[in-house]
């Protein structure tokens, strides 16, 4: 008998992944309840790759609420309805993961693979995790978003500074993040670099988060063919993919 791919916490996390949230506190909502039960999986190590990704998650999104409850974005609405889109597909990965389904995406994989080990340090899970959302996950539900509300992808519109609004969440809440991610050998680098750290990784998220509004305005423009599409999907997984695995690597950990 094949062991189930979550352990004691199968059953639950296949309840967790039955439906996907409806809205932003039903994503917050989603993602507390697999935080709490991923930290559950064993064998109990310091860190869960995959839980070091989604406390990551929880904390970008719970700013993006917060952000909506305080008037922050221009069109709460393209807001709201594209930061559920995003989460649907890292839930569906999850599932695809949990069934042991082939359609699991490899951008995914090469993280939800070190569930079982070689333990991956804190950091570079919770990187390889932000590189398979933005790069692989993001120009898709940038798509679906956009098609839902018979909008379009159009540079400096609202919905393209409220987008770019989430870079400054990335900015405001880096420093913290990072910082729970290291060791105490590391923070007394990080200490002696200064301000520096922050400012790479806030400038990588914001470089990368422009890629992908670039790909979503790719794939928009080819969105009705089909073949296309795949091309697209195969090249963004595997580009993905190749990335999540240099950050896993220990040349990855070491340049973290």
């Amino acid at each position: 008998m094949t062991e189930p791919v979550w352990g004691p916490v199968q059953q639950d996390i296949v309840g967790l992944l039955a439906d996907h949230p409806a809205d932003v506190p039903a994503v917050v909502d989603h993602l507390t309840k697999l935080q709490d039960l991923l930290v559950r999986l064993p064998p109990l190590a310091e860190s869960c790759p995959l839980a070091d990704f989604n406390k990551l998650y929880l904390t970008i999104t719970t700013s993006v609420l917060d952000g909506l409850y305080d008037d922050r974005f221009t069109d709460p609405v393209f807001l709201a309805r594209l930061d559920v889109e995003f989460a649907a597909r890292y839930f569906d990965a999850l599932r695809f993961w949990t069934e042991s389904s082939p359609n699991t995406p490899r951008a995914w994989s090469c993280l939800f693979k070190r569930m079982r080990g070689p333990d991956a340090r804190p950091l570079p899970s919770a990187a390889a995790g932000v590189n398979a959302h933005i790069n692989y996950d993001l120009p898709f539900a940038l798509v679906t978003t956009f098609d839902s509300l018979e909008s379009e992808p159009v540079d400096g519109s609202e919905q393209h500074r409220d987008y770019l609004e989430i870079n400054k969440i990335f900015a405001e809440r880096i420093p913290e993040l990072r910082r729970g991610y290291l060791e105490h050998w590391q923070l007394m680098i990080d200490m002696l670099n200064g301000d520096i750290d922050d400012w790479y990784q806030g400038e990588l998220v914001e470089y990368t988060r422009n890629v992908a509004w670039r790909n979503a305005q790719k794939i928009w423009r080819c969105r009705h063919d089909p073949e296309a599409i795949e091309c697209e999907r195969k090249r963004l997984d595997d580009h993905a993919a190749r990335f999540g695995r240099l950050l896993l690597s220990p040349l990855g950990a070491f340049l973290q």
